[in-house]
C-alpha cells in the first residue's frame, strides 16, 4: 500500500488521504477544509496534488468542514464514484456544505463552490452503518464510533488483494494489510455521544494529534459556564460563546439546560442562539437518540435536552444585530468556534470593549485566529480592518474539547496490538513532536512519521 498526505500534515484542518493498494487502486479519505489564519485558508485554493479519476470510492470520517468542506472540488476533477459515511454523518454533512456555500457567498468569500456543485456531491453520498464492513474496490472498510461528534468514525481499512495469496512486491504474511485512520478521536467519556472505541490489532495508525502534547483540565465545565453567567446576571452585562454548530453548540445547550432546571442560574435569563447551523443540527441529533450516551438518552425520555426556558433562536441578520438593543444580563451563543467568520465576529466587535463584557471559549483556537489572540490575552485585535481595545474578561474552559488529550491518545494507540508504523497528522508540530516521543517512549513504536503536506510513503 502507499498513503499520500493530501491536508492535516502540521496543520489541525484539511484532513484528506489517498489510500493505494497493492494492485494499484486508490481510495479517498476525507476531503477537509483549511481552517485558521489567512495562508492556511489560501490552501482551500491551491491545486489538489491528485489525479481524481483515479479514486474508486471515497470515505468520510465526519462532518465537521476541516474533514468534509473540500468534497464539492472532487466533481470538476472527474470523481464520478461513491462518498461512504455513517447515516448521522450522511445528515451533518449535507447540511455543512450547503451551509458552507451559502456563507462563502453571503460574507463575499472566495468561492470554492456553489450550492448547485454541493448537491451533486451530496447525491453521491451513501451510508454505512458502525461495524458493517463495505468493500471499496480492492480495500475493507469498517467503521467504528470515534466518539468525537454525533456519526464520527475510526476507519478499519484492509487491502484485500493481500488476502489468501501473495501481496505485489511482497508475501502476504509481510508489510502493511491493514491500517487504521483515527479521524477525530472524542475526549472520552463524552458529554453526548458514547465513549470511543477502541481498536484491537493493526499494521499502521494514522492518528489525529490535535492535544498530542497536552491534557485536559480537570476543571468541570457546567461550573465554568454557570459562573460565567452567574456573572453577568450579577452585572447586566453580556456572555459570548464561540461555538461550533456541530456537538459544541449541543454541548453548551444541553449543560445550560441543566443548569436552569437545577435553579443553578436564572430562568428568565436570556440565551441567544444566534446560528440557524447550529439550530438545523440541532434538529438533526435530535433524529439520532439510539446514537446519545445513557446520560443524554434519559434526558430525552423527559423532552429536548436542549431546550429551556429563554432560550431564542436567531434566524435573520438584522435579528442578530437586534440583539444589542436588549437591555439586561443575556448569552450569546454564535459560530464560528475560533471566531474567522459568522456572527461571532460581528458580535465580537461590538461587545469587546466593554468591560461587562464576558467571553468564554470554549474549544480549540488554531494559530493566528482571533479566538486564539483572545485566549492568549490579546489586548487590541483588529475585526474588519478595525482596532478593537478588548475590556472585556476572557476565560477558557477546554474541559469540553471533544478531542481526545495525550493521555487518551496514548491509551487509544497502546491497546491496538502488532502496530509497526505510525503517522502523527492533525496536529501542530509542537504537538505532534511531543506525542511522538511519548509513544516511543511509553509504547515502544519506534517506527513514527511526521507526514508533510503532499509527502506519499509506501508501507
Amino acid at each position: 500500500m502507499k498513503i499520500k498526505f493530501l491536508g492535516a500534515a502540521g496543520t489541525v484542518t484539511g484532513s484528506s488521504y489517498a489510500l493505494t493498494s497493492s494492485s494499484g487502486k486508490s481510495i479517498l479519505i476525507d476531503l477537509g477544509m483549511f481552517q485558521g489564519h489567512a495562508k492556511i485558508e489560501e490552501l482551500n485554493y491551491a491545486p489538489y496534488d491528485y489525479d481524481c479519476t483515479r479514486f474508486i470510492g471515497a470515505v468520510l470520517t465526519h462532518a465537521h468542514l476541516d474533514h468534509c468542506g473540500r468534497l464539492p472540488i472532487l466533481l470538476p476533477k472527474g470523481f464520478r464514484k461513491q462518498i461512504f459515511m455513517t447515516p448521522a454523518t450522511r445528515d451533518l454533512t449535507e447540511l455543512s456544505l450547503l451551509d458552507s456555500a451559502k456563507v462563502a457567498i453571503q460574507d463575499s468569500m472566495k468561492i470554492l463552490y456553489d450550492k448547485q456543485l454541493a448537491q451533486k456531491t451530496i447525491d453521491r453520498f451513501k451510508t454505512v452503518n458502525y461495524g458493517d464492513e463495505t468493500p471499496i474496490g480492492d480495500f475493507a472498510v469498517r467503521f467504528r464510533d470515534a466518539g468525537h461528534i454525533l456519526g464520527s468514525a475510526i476507519l478499519e481499512i484492509e487491502d484485500m488483494s493481500t488476502r489468501g495469496g501473495s501481496a505485489v512486491g511482497g508475501s502476504a504474511g509481510s508489510g502493511i494489510r491493514k491500517i487504521v485512520f483515527s479521524g477525530d478521536l472524542g475526549n472520552f467519556p463524552e458529554d453526548l455521544v458514547f465513549q470511543t472505541e477502541f481498536i484491537d490489532k493493526a499494521d499502521a495508525v494514522v492518528m489525529e494529534s490535535t492535544y498530542g502534547d497536552r491534557l485536559h483540565s480537570e476543571e468541570d465545565p457546567s461550573e465554568v459556564i454557570k459562573e460565567e453567567i452567574n456573572a453577568v446576571e450579577k452585572s447586566g452585562g453580556t456572555l459570548l460563546i464561540p461555538a461550533f454548530a456541530l456537538e459544541r453548540t449541543q454541548e453548551v445547550l444541553h449543560k445550560i439546560m441543566h443548569l436552569k432546571k437545577t435553579g443553578k442560574i436564572r430562568g428568565q435569563t436570556p440565551i441567544f442562539l444566534d446560528s440557524p447551523m447550529a439550530e438545523s443540527a440541532t434538529e438533526i441529533y435530535l433524529d439520532y437518540p439510539k446514537l446519545f450516551n445513557d446520560h443524554l438518552r434519559q434526558d430525552f425520555k423527559s423532552g429536548s435536552p436542549f431546550v429551556f426556558p429563554g432560550l431564542e433562536n436567531i434566524k435573520r441578520r438584522n435579528e442578530s444585530y437586534a440583539i444589542r438593543h436588549i437591555k439586561g444580563p443575556k448569552v450569546i451563543i454564535a459560530g464560528s468556534g475560533m471566531m474567522t467568520g459568522g456572527r461571532i465576529v460581528g458580535h465580537a466587535a461590538y461587545y469587546l470593549s466593554n468591560s461587562s463584557t464576558r467571553l468564554l471559549i470554549v474549544g480549540y483556537q488554531g494559530e493566528e485566529t482571533l479566538g486564539r489572540e483572545l485566549m492568549e490575552g490579546k489586548k487590541e485585535v483588529v475585526i474588519d480592518g478595525v482596532n478593537i481595545q478588548v475590556k472585556a474578561s476572557v476565560n477558557t474552559t477546554l474541559g469540553m474539547s471533544s478531542h481526545a488529550d495525550q493521555g487518551q491518545l496514548m491509551d487509544w494507540l497502546g491497546h491496538i496490538q502488532n502496530v509497526k508504523k505510525v503517522f502523527l497528522t492533525h496536529g501542530e508540530d509542537g504537538p505532534r513532536k511531543a506525542l511522538s516521543e511519548i509513544i516511543s517512549k511509553e509504547i515502544g513504536i519506534k517506527d513514527i512519521t511526521l507526514p508533510v503536506l503532499n509527502e506519499e510513503v509506501a508501507l
